[in-house]
């Protein structure tokens, strides 16, 4: 038996995902295929000429076990690898950038269930997914990893990363902010992080706990914002703000303690971003509103509609100078004076600094914008093989009529007088996604109609909600 087969290894072919890697731990995901993960990204890393990388892992039980496997891949490929410890997933995308790695690996669950963990990797050249993911169980399943003898260094970054987070706070007036961590990997960042900001700040549940006992830490979500509402009104604060699991997503409730969605805050932010960046490109996902992008073009700003996911949306801003992004899942990305990754802290501080400047309340802000009325996005369930060739029907049948607009960029959005909707498949999930807005209600009940239509006419089940 020669060497290479030897060391081959098969992951659980649903763990390869398209922006990250995750499995159920010890059923999808075992010991040892963080080790080969290590071993075959270590490997892309080495033959691109790299010899640094970091890794970090988050709050799951989990966590620390799949790391040392991870650090240990990396450094039996040659490289020197820092380990950073526990922390949310931007910590370990700012340790590669500012330690200038080569790359780095967050093991991180996300806001998935307890049962779940993974891994989220970057790159100096950017982020890793699709074909790249798949690229690390192809080199596994060959055994065709470098071989070396690197070296591992525990390096604490805590202090650091919270040092660089406060330090682009600029604001004037102190604030009354409620904060809410979920038990997710934020939790000690952030109690770091209000000591060096000015103003009250009331801090939940940022004991670091992956089996989330407060409530699940997936913050688009509004029942698992019902506890920060709470404060908000209990304090009279001026607003809230909520973490994910592992810190990379952001969600903001005003001091009338409603939720403001993710192209909500987008257009609070685009607006000190374009003051300083007189037409900039601001990128947002196809389900965001029309309200933001119409927003940022009476900004002065140029708005790109871009594809969903934050792997894709960091790709386009690198290729575009964007120095601002943002998802509706609450990933934003501020290229303007930081890195350019999702880092919901950073999006934080860079969101309370503008408003302590602005003279304005958020809820002021808020009542100051457009409200269509529309859907929330709407999930529902489509199989593998189906889900693209819906989405492509619909196109084909569309081609052609008069009186609507077709955007291709991710699906396809359609827009009429009344207002959009929204048709695409999901990259990580047997579902096609929706969404529908329109200026008023009996535009939305058109709109919708339209919609079911379309997916009768492709054998679909329209969900309740339509």
């Amino acid at each position: 038996m020669n060497q290479a087969h030897q060391h081959s290894h098969r992951f659980d072919p649903t763990i390869l995902r398209e922006y990250d890697i995750r499995g159920l731990v010890d059923k999808t995901l075992r010991k040892t295929d963080a080790y080969a993960i290590g071993r075959a990204f270590g490997t892309l890393i080495v033959r691109d000429g790299g010899t640094l990388a970091c890794t970090g892992y988050d709050g799951r039980a989990s966590s620390p076990y799949f790391e040392v496997e991870v650090a240990q891949g990396l450094a039996d490929c040659g490289l020197k690898v820092i380990r950073i410890g526990l922390g949310p997933t931007p910590m370990l995308y700012f340790a590669t950038k500012s330690l200038g790695a080569d790359g780095g690996i967050m093991i991180t669950g996300s806001h998935n269930p307890p049962e779940y963990n993974g891994f989220k990797m970057i790159r100096k050249k950017g982020a890793v997914y699709g074909t790249e993911i798949q690229s690390l169980g192809t080199i596994a399943a060959k055994g065709d990893y470098v071989k070396g003898t690197g070296l591992q260094e525990q390096r604490d970054m805590l202090d650091t990363y919270v040092a660089r987070l406060s330090q682009d706070y600029r604001g004037i007036k102190p604030l009354n902010i409620a904060w809410d961590a979920g038990n997710g990997a934020a939790g000690e960042a952030l109690k770091r992080l209000v000591t060096k900001l000015p103003g009250k700040h009331t801090v939940l549940y940022a004991e670091i706990d992956g089996t989330f006992p407060n409530h699940h830490p997936d913050p688009t979500v509004a029942k698992n914002l019902i506890d920060l509402q709470k404060a908000v009104r209990d304090n009279v604060c001026d607003l809230g703000i909520a973490f994910d699991g592992d810190g990379d997503r952001i969600g903001v409730v005003d001091g009338k303690a409603r939720i403001l969605w993710g192209d909500q805050l987008m257009l609070v932010l685009a607006q000190e971003v374009l003051a300083e960046h007189k037409g900039a490109t601001i990128i947002a996902d196809v389900k965001a509103s029309q309200v933001l992008f119409d927003g940022i073009e009476a900004l002065g700003g140029r708005p790109l509609m871009w594809k969903t996911g934050h792997s894709l949306i960091k790709t386009k801003m690198a290729e575009t100078k964007a120095p601002l992004a943002g998802e509706m899942s609450g990933h934003i990305f501020f290229a303007d004076r930081y890195y350019g990754f999702d880092d919901a802290l950073y999006a934080a501080v860079r969101l309370i600094s503008f408003l302590s400047r602005s003279g304005k309340s958020l809820s002021e802000l808020r009542d100051g914008m457009p409200a269509p009325v529309n859907t929330p996005e709407l999930r529902f369930p489509c199989t593998e093989d189906r889900k693209f060739a819906v989405v492509e029907e619909v196109r084909q049948r569309l081609k052609g009529e008069k009186n609507l607009e077709v955007i291709e960029v991710d699906g396809v959005r359609v827009r009429t007088k009344d207002g959009w909707w929204l048709l695409r498949a999901s990259n990580t999930q047997d579902v096609l996604v929706a969404r529908v807005e329109a200026a008023d209600a009996a535009g939305l009940t058109r709109l919708k109609a339209e919609l079911i239509e379309q997916l009768k006419a492709s054998g679909i089940a329209p969900p309740a909600e339509l």
